[in-house]
């Protein structure tokens, strides 16, 4: 069975370290570099600098055998970068402003082009030219209306499923603005700090996924909650909770939830059941946090999950 693509709209960027070390990432890039090795073939849509960096994340995305071709180069702004201090152990991030991720064009991209789902998050919608951008990727006019597909809501969802994957940064982002995301959104992932941040929070975490759920006509809402796990709840009322593997050895948690939000993609793309979605997905992201960094550059890691999940 084909399937459309999935694209993933937003940023790529370099988190350079105190001691000059400089790591490859951006949520939007490490889901689309999972994916990738799920061999889903992702479309990747962002923009880099017309600099060494962004040559690099080009020159990286190529070796991984991820297409080039909607990685857009910005003359006149820099690929993204972030400042990490550290502070007794504990890091500390600066966002820095108008990057080349700020400036994603819609012109480049294939007008005909139809997606299965379209994954972005909220830091590379700061700025009105990439929002716009996201705005006219999703509400493009269809040449045929896929049978199905058409919401009552959103009459304007044909390219498929939208997902958004809350990344708060302050001062980046506005409630208002991400609410108005989350409303076109079908599914959201977020942690519960961010759901906090964005509900009206009631007695339990639970009745606030619910109340937040229908506030934004959501058909699925996962929240993570670091070591305890994640939950998942979705229209018909289905509460699903997953807990992390006993006895990890862990690395470091960066990157746990892109990891976590790429086996959710695949779910919906692939048509798994939520309950099957949330324990595969958690599964990948305990993995991933016996590992440094936010992705692995090593294909032997993804075996055993491609083998299970049969997606050759």
């Amino acid at each position: 069975m084909t399937h459309n693509p999935i694209a993933i709209f937003g940023e790529a960027l370099f988190d350079q370290f105190p001691d000059g070390q400089q790591v490859l990432g951006g949520a939007p890039f490490n889901v689309a570099w999972h994916l990738q090795a799920f061999a889903q073939s992702p479309c990747f849509i962002s923009r880099v600098g017309r600099d060494a960096a962004g040559d690099k994340i080009r020159l990286a995305m190529q070796a991984w055998g991820m297409a080039v071709e909607n990685l857009q180069t910005d003359p006149d702004h820099p690929t993204g970068k972030v400042q990490v201090t550290i502070s007794n152990g504990e890091p500390s991030y600066e966002i820095l402003a108008d990057q080349a991720y700020d400036f994603i064009g819609e012109e480049p991209l294939d007008s005909d082009r139809q997606f299965g789902v379209i994954y972005h998050g909220t830091l590379a919608l700061r700025n009105r030219a990439s929002a716009q951008a996201l705005q006219d990727l999703t509400a493009r006019p269809p040449r045929q209306f896929p049978t199905g597909l058409r919401h009552t809501h959103h009459p304007w969802r044909y390219q498929g499923k939208v997902f958004i994957d809350a990344n708060l940064r302050a001062p980046w982002w506005q409630k208002e603005t991400v609410s108005q995301w989350l409303d076109k959104a079908h599914w959201a992932k977020l942690n519960d700090d961010e759901l906090m941040h964005l509900s009206l929070p009631q007695n339990t975490l639970q009745e606030t996924m619910r109340l937040f759920l229908e506030q934004h006509e959501l058909e699925v809402l996962v929240v993570t909650c670091g070591s305890q796990g994640a939950l998942a709840i979705n229209q018909a009322g289905e509460l699903i909770e997953v807990a992390p593997t006993a006895d990890l050895t862990v690395v470091d948690t960066v990157g746990a939830g892109d990891a976590f939000a790429a086996v959710l993609l695949l779910g919906m793309q692939h048509g798994w059941p939520l309950p099957l979605t949330m324990e595969r997905a958690q599964s990948f992201a305990s993995a991933l946090v016996t590992q440094r960094g936010a992705t692995v550059q090593d294909l032997s890691f993804y075996r055993p999950f491609i083998d299970a999940w049969n997606l050759d």
